[in-house]
């Protein structure tokens, strides 16, 4: 196989984002005002038993509720958003693919016990590749994909330095999904209790470091700007043409009626024998009436002008062949050819 290197340019793209907090945090609401500003049409995979239509009124999109969470059934549902033409999909949430109802886990732990050593390494060479198909099914929809998830809770206490008082806070910690999902994603974005955005990892750098209370239009237009000002690449590379010299453009070449090549009439004018009417150089030929120049096309299969150019006979007292003439001889007619010997 040929591989090839090719320049890294910047190109059109779909989102990937993933949002992830605690419950309260807000990420149904917010997946779906940046999708507002995102795209037109918009659909929801709801695994939260309806949650998502309860914003209905403020916002419009079609949603799918569906029941059963094994990756399988997301790859399917991604699959019919893409084919009906939707601008952005709404994965509200990834978590249960993990961990819901025939998601992974409830997978590896039903395929465990059918084994007599209740060993699950085993049931992991099954659900593994279909988990790793449902991601690849995400990074290629030709969708704008906003996935939520669901944030381990854990509670702290925290002193007010002010008041002295101790006061008790949820806040998230790691996603529920496999671990290492989140490098999939070209935004990540953690919401807290108090519906901030805090984005910690971004591959647009203007949204680098950004908390932002209740995103939505400003984040999304962000977002736009950097997927669309990029040009589109294309399919194939271009191969690589050798470098041709650069030559000063020749005239276009008249197209005269061959000249019959039997004829000798050759002229006397005082032209220039280096390039012939065709702007090709001349070519020296002999005729029965002496020798010249014709054009230089003369003998191919290309088109030939009507230049020619005899040479005129140099009369000579003594023949520059022979070191001594004969006594008596008569000057002998040479033809001067330009120090081509004949």
């Amino acid at each position: 196989m040929s591989l090839m290197f090719q320049k890294a340019t910047k190109k059109s793209a779909r989102l990937r984002m993933a949002l992830i907090g605690v419950a309260g945090a807000g990420k149904t609401y917010t997946a779906l005002s940046i999708a507002s500003h995102l795209g037109q049409r918009i659909a929801v995979i709801d695994t939260e038993r309806g949650s998502a239509s309860k914003y209905s009124d403020q916002f419009e999109f079609d949603v799918l509720e569906i029941e059963s969470y094994s990756p399988k059934t997301y790859i399917e549902a991604m699959q019919a958003a893409e084919e009906a033409g939707y601008d952005v999909l709404i994965i509200d949430s990834l978590s249960h693919a993990w961990v819901g109802k025939e998601g992974a886990l409830e997978q590896v732990d039903k395929a465990a016990r059918r084994t007599q050593s209740g060993n699950n390494f085993g049931a992991w060479r099954d659900v593994t590749p279909m988990h790793n198909a449902m991601v690849d099914a995400m990074i290629s929809s030709k969708c704008h994909i906003i996935g939520t998830m669901r944030a381990k809770t854990e509670y702290v206490q925290e002193k007010d330095p002010k008041t002295g008082r101790t006061t008790i806070r949820k806040v998230g910690m790691a996603p529920i999904q496999r671990d290492g999902l989140e490098y999939e994603f070209d935004v990540v974005a953690d919401l807290d209790a108090d519906n901030n955005f805090i984005v910690g990892k971004t591959r647009c750098s203007q949204l680098a470091g950004a908390v932002v209370n209740k995103a939505g239009r400003e984040i999304a237009r962000t977002l736009k700007n950097w997927l669309t000002d990029g040009a589109a690449a294309p399919e194939k590379p271009a191969k690589a043409e050798p470098r041709a010299e650069r030559h000063a453009p020749k005239a276009a070449k008249p197209a005269p009626a061959k000249a019959p090549v039997e004829h000798d009439d050759f002229e006397a004018d005082e032209i220039d024998a280096g390039h012939c009417e065709c702007g090709v150089p001349a070519k020296y030929v002999r005729g029965k009436s002496g020798a010249g120049y014709v054009c230089g096309n003369f003998g191919t299969e290309e088109p030939t002008c009507n230049f020619r150019m005899k040479e005129k006979p140099v009369e000579l007292a003594h023949d520059p062949f022979e070191e001594t003439p004969a006594e008596g001889a008569e000057p002998v007619s040479r033809i001067e050819l330009n120090g081509a010997h004949g």
